[in-house]
């Protein structure tokens, strides 16, 4: 593997200002990440704070019992109960890990620990925060694969009607593994397919939820770099969060008073917002009958979304007490209780993450907490050399192709390869039939009105047959070139597949069938710096 750095705006002008540390993006956050102390600071700050680390850690050992593991998790475990700091990063459960930012974010925290292990001489420990809670299965139940010259997207096929959290849903075994066989197949066979499709079976056979599944392939892959997960959902953790729960029902109109105010401030100086909240946000979730209901305020009390239900205050209360698992956060309060547990030294994020942030800050500082240094996650493409090949050849450039894709390219080569002169000879013709249909009209109407339907229909079946013989000649042309123009695709599905980037559609099991389990250590071993530049890994 090879690196190259390279300079890609970000089309977020939000993040784009963040990564450069730029105002006012800045104010809107506590730290600034390009300070050289900003780490030194940070662990200071958390050096003050307690934090619930024997339990927590017990708890997180409780989850990830049963999943892969390796010596280097156990230290993990005992650094964090000990006086560890976290790096930590979240994401939904998708199919086979989802998209590939999700196998780059956990990448980003293993490697941000380990660096500042090494420059703070502070054990830093890296973990991933599964977002089991949420309930968008439509968002995580399919991956896309690459089908001769198009990018299409394999769906799995159990349905999932209900609003229930990702964490409560369970896959028939036999479905998941013919599901997974058929992909497999697409990707076609290398010499890593037999046992990538054996070990996939295996945790089939182990696991029969969907965050499980998800939770077990990252612990394969990431083991041995001593990552440690937790579920969201997890209801012995949820026993841990009964008392901030607590304090965020006490406190949710001014938690929502503090989000909104601040949501103006960024408003004000020119950025669109990423929170939708109304003012009567309660920003929780309460299960009823098994699926996920909105709360929202109404006056000192409470009323769920789904079926439009009041809850006292006090019912609420009573309710958190003896069953706490009912209760999960939504995406302003998931932040809060992921600050109270975990002694953060930074959050990794997206830019749509990074964006959102910005808006809690007022709703952290309402609850006595700092926004931790929100840290972007390394944005990586992969460019296999043959992709790379083709490239050279269409006389194209990686940066290219990642900021505007290859259609202005592609058009311009269709242009230089057509015949100028069959298509004037068509339009020419086009244009003397439409100036004889003209006479034909005005002489018919003098014969009979009626017969104007008769010549139109006659006009148009001739106009219908130019355009059949310009598709046909055009295909006949394409298929001249199919070379060039599989190239083309091939490009474009690799670098900007679906018009946006290679990590927002392509899934690492491509990569795992083709390079085997070491291409995650080789990726992982690579020198990524957290510089703001893009990085592209040549296979």
């Amino acid at each position: 593997m090879e690196l190259e750095n390279l300079n890609i705006p970000s089309i977020n002008q939000f993040a784009s200002l963040y990564i450069q540390q730029k105002e006012p993006v800045t104010s809107f956050f506590h730290y600034n990440i390009n300070q050289p102390d900003v780490y030194s600071n940070r662990l200071d700050d958390l050096k003050i704070r307690d934090f619930p680390r024997e339990e927590l850690t017990e708890c997180i050992a409780s989850y990830m019992k049963g999943l892969p593991s390796a010596d280097k998790v156990e230290e993990s475990l005992t650094k964090l109960k000990a006086g560890a700091v976290t790096v930590v990063a979240g994401q939904q459960a998708g199919l086979l890990t989802g998209p590939l930012y999700t196998i780059h974010k956990i990448i980003s925290i293993i490697k941000l620990a380990q660096q500042q292990e090494e420059t703070l001489n502070h054990p830093v420990v890296p973990v991933f925060w599964i977002a089991g809670e949420d309930h968008d299965y439509q968002e995580v139940n399919h991956i896309y694969l690459e089908k001769g010259s198009k990018i299409e997207k394999a769906g799995y096929p159990e349905r999932v009607l209900d609003k229930k959290m990702t964490s409560d849903i369970s896959f028939d075994k036999n479905i998941m593994k013919d599901w997974v066989k058929e992909i497999i197949q697409t990707l076609g066979e290398t010499r890593y397919t037999n046992k990538l499709s054996s070990e996939l079976n295996n945790m089939i056979d182990v696991q029969d939820e969907l965050v499980r599944f998800f939770a077990h392939i990252v612990m394969h892959l990431f083991k041995e770099f001593g990552l440690l997960v937790i579920d969201s959902a997890y209801s012995p953790l949820r026993n841990l969060e009964k008392n901030h729960f607590h304090h965020l029902i006490e406190s949710s109109q001014s938690i929502t008073n503090a989000v909104l105010e601040m949501q103006e401030k960024i408003k004000g100086n020119g950025f669109s917002t990423q929170l939708d909240i109304s003012p009567e946000a309660a920003n929780l979730f309460i299960n009823i009958n098994d699926e996920r209901a909105l709360l929202e305020r109404e006056g000192f009390d409470f009323k769920e979304k789904n079926t439009g239900s009041n809850i006292t205050n006090r019912e609420l209360l009573a309710m958190l007490e003896e069953t706490p698992e009912r209760f999960s956060n939504n995406v302003v309060t998931r932040p809060m209780m992921q600050e109270w547990l975990f002694p953060t030294l930074a959050f990794i994020g997206g830019p749509g993450e990074i964006a959102y942030w910005g808006e809690l800050k007022k709703a952290f500082e309402y609850v006595g907490l700092k926004l931790p240094p929100v840290v972007p996650r390394l944005s990586i493409t992969l460019l296999e050399r043959e992709v790379e090949k083709k490239l050279n050849l269409l006389e194209l450039s990686v940066p290219q192709v990642l900021i505007d894709g290859v259609t202005e390219k592609r058009e311009k080569y269709w242009d230089s390869i057509k015949v100028p002169t069959l298509e004037k000879e068509i339009s020419d013709l086009e244009q003397l039939l439409h100036e004889k249909y003209n006479h034909i009209r005005d002489k018919s109407e003098r014969i009979d009105p009626g017969l104007n339907q008769i010549v139109e229909k006659n006009l148009s079946i001739h106009l219908h047959q130019f355009d059949y013989l310009r598709k046909r000649a055009d295909k006949a042309l394409r298929d001249k070139h199919e070379k060039t123009f599989s190239d083309f695709a091939k490009v474009e599905n690799c670098l900007r597949p679906n018009n946006g980037p290679q990590e927002r559609t392509w899934n690492t099991l491509y990569f795992l069938n083709k390079y085997g389990d070491s291409f995650i250590q080789d990726l992982v071993s690579l020198p990524l710096e957290f510089d703001g530049t893009h990085k592209v890994v040549y296979l």
